[in-house]
């Protein structure tokens, strides 16, 4: 790959970006260090702010990028994965979006749930599609912080780590942690450098990029409330239904796996319930028969993606219901097959997705989930909302008081 930056015309950086790693040896050496073997939850870094007075410098750190020191908040911002996107809309500033992955996929999720945020809403029509991204037009984007995973960005088709390295001097610095979402093991050059983190403790640092402490705050507290809520109305281990998680074609043809617990942030809106996962020792992301899922028998099943694709999901049921095999399953026969939606949001999805899969597995603790057939994320009465949404809009739209 020819790494010649010349027949670029974009400026070193701005003035006020700057960064505080370095390449050398094929590895990145930043200012943050961890385990590429830890299996738990490593403490959020910490992170620097030096802000006193307007345009003083403030750095932040999270692995793998390092440390990055800014000047001011970004006001353009390069993502690639829904985690960080949805970060940025959070804490209010999603009007500086210019890329994500697939943002046509992502607003059939995002628009349903962001209905019930009054005066949240993204422009995804002018979304460059940064997936393998094209390196001359993150050059043309010449964004202020890629707000995505380097290390991650170095094992696409089309990138290595010195492409990495170039766009980080001659463009903006990265600033992103993706491996957490499922603990998976960094490739070689970032191995020394990699930490694992909870989707919120990611979330804390970007928003220290933004300097938004009072917004990361005013969330945090709405998640807590919402954590000890779930905490204290899961039943015990006796009356937990045995669950699959899974994606299936509408045909039932192909049924893939995906775990209820374990590591990774991927996880962290079905790990809080405790559930008997009856799928467990099939390797994630292993296809299964519809004659496994028989009988392996679970009392609940929840379908990855079912909410952003209605007529999939409608489909699902149906032939789930008129399957002669397939209807001999508990959670079919008891019409407990539910949607779940992504597996990678962010805090704005975090939100909606414990509410949802608590309705789902607890109806009896936390108000039904209703025979979903499309449309909008549910509106329920005041009493069976699980989390104040009215709150949530008002931080993301900078209405309250800290």
């Amino acid at each position: 790959m020819n790494h010649d930056t010349t027949r670029y015309e974009a400026p070193t950086r701005r003035d006020y970006l700057t960064y505080g790693g370095a390449v050398a040896g094929g590895g990145l050496l930043a200012g943050c260090t961890g385990s590429a073997g830890e299996s738990t939850t490593t403490p959020a870094p910490d992170s620097t702010t030096t802000t006193t007075q307007e345009d003083e410098p403030y750095s932040v750190t999270l692995a793998p990028a390092g440390t990055v020191e800014f000047d001011q908040p970004p006001e353009s911002v390069f993502t690639i994965l829904v985690h960080h996107t949805d970060m940025v809309v959070a804490l209010g500033h999603g009007d500086a979006l210019n890329a994500m992955y697939s943002p046509a996929n992502f607003e059939g999720n995002y628009d349903k749930i962001l209905e019930r945020l009054d005066g949240v809403s993204v422009d995804w029509a002018d979304l460059y599609n940064s997936w393998n991204p094209d390196k001359e037009i993150v050059y043309e984007l010449d964004s202020d912080v890629h707000l995505a995973d380097p290390a991650y960005v170095s094992t696409m088709d089309a990138w290595d780590t010195a492409d990495v390295e170039e766009v980080r001097t001659g463009v903006a610095p990265w600033f992103g942690n993706a491996l957490s979402r499922n603990h998976s093991e960094p490739p070689a050059d970032w191995a020394d450098q990699y930490q694992y983190y909870t989707l919120w403790e990611i979330f804390e640092q970007v928003a220290e990029v933004f300097q938004e402490r009072a917004r990361y705050d005013a969330l945090s507290e709405v998640k807590a409330d919402l954590d000890a809520t779930i905490a204290a109305n899961v039943p015990s281990n006796d009356e937990r239904p045995r669950t699959a998680r899974v994606m299936m074609s509408p045909d039932l043809d192909s049924i893939w796996v995906f775990h209820m617990d374990g590591p990774g942030f991927i996880r962290s809106h079905t790990r809080p319930f405790g559930v008997d996962d009856v799928l467990a020792d099939i390797p994630e992301s292993d296809t299964i028969g519809l004659e496994a899922l028989v009988e392996a028998d679970p009392e609940v099943i929840l379908i990855e993606n079912a909410f952003a694709r209605a007529n999939d999901w409608r489909a699902q049921k149906q032939n789930l219901r008129d399957d002669p095999v397939a209807s001999e399953i508990s959670a079919v026969k008891n019409n407990r097959v539910y949607p779940l939606s992504a597996r990678y949001g962010g805090p704005i999805m975090n939100f909606f997705q414990l509410e949802m899969v608590a309705k789902e597995l607890y109806p009896d603790r936390f108000g039904a989930w209703p025979d979903y057939t499309g449309g909008p994320y549910p509106e329920f009465p005041a009493d069976e909302q699980l989390f104040d949404r009215r709150r949530v809009a008002d931080i993301i739209n900078g209405e309250f008081e800290a």
